[in-house]
This record gives C-alpha cells, sequence and structure tokens, in this order.
C-alpha cells in the first residue's frame, strides 16, 4: 500500500514559519545580551533581571515551538503565534515611545506581515480552519 505524499505548505505559511523561527534566533540573541548583562553588571535588581532573562529565553522557545507546530500543519499553533505577533506590535509602540522609532517600526511591521500571513486564504485552508 503506498501512502500519497502530504500536500507542501503554501508559501505564506512557509514564509509565517520562518519569521517565526527568525524571531526565536532574534530571542536567543536577546537572552544571551541579557544574560552577559547579568553576569557582568555592577549593580543589578539580580530577581528582576534573572526574571527578564528567563522571560526572553521562554519567547525564544515559545517561538521555535509554535513555528515548528505550524510546519506541520498544526492550526492550533495560530491562534498563541498571533498573540504573540500582537505582543511584539505592543513592544513596537513602545520602543517608538522611547525614542528608537525605526526599530518600533520594523517589530510593529514584522508582527503584522507574520500575522497577515498566518491568516491569508492559503494559510487558513492549508491548516483547516474555517
Amino acid at each position: 500500500m503506498s501512502e500519497t505524499p502530504a500536500e507542501p505548505a503554501p508559501a505564506t505559511l512557509r514564509a509565517a514559519v520562518w519569521l517565526l523561527f527568525a524571531e526565536a534566533v532574534g530571542m536567543v540573541g536577546l537572552t544571551l545580551y541579557l544574560a552577559y548583562e547579568l553576569l557582568t553588571a555592577d549593580a543589578v535588581d539580580l530577581t528582576s533581571a534573572l526574571l527578564l532573562t528567563l522571560f526572553a529565553a521562554f519567547g525564544a522557545v515559545a517561538l521555535f515551538l509554535l513555528g515548528r507546530t505550524l510546519g506541520q500543519g498544526r492550526a492550533g499553533a495560530r491562534g498563541p503565534a498571533i498573540v504573540l505577533q500582537l505582543m511584539l506590535c505592543a513592544v513596537g509602540y513602545y520602543v517608538i515611545q522611547g525614542g528608537t522609532a525605526w526599530v518600533g517600526v520594523l517589530l510593529i511591521a514584522l508582527g503584522l506581515a507574520v500575522c497577515g500571513l498566518m491568516l491569508a486564504p492559503a494559510s487558513t485552508r492549508a491548516l483547516g480552519v474555517g
């Protein structure tokens, strides 16, 4: 008995998955930077610094796992991935308020782009949603 090969994911879903992986890599970089700062800073609120570093590490793992799960065609990962992208937009807003507008605009654009890719009709069909 031969199994029929699974239909390849559409370009929109593949792009969303790769962008989630890229975000995970960025979060790993942020985690390493925060860990370095935690270990080398003279005066630090140890509890806050440790929690922030752990939060960044958790974010990296979550983005990777959501990307992998979406890549496997599981629709249940789409909602949490969209929530993380909307959180990225909120971070972008506060980065703009903090004075680094170009970084904030890029973060917002990235979050909206990934949301758009996951909500595209081809991605929705491939995930069997709607």
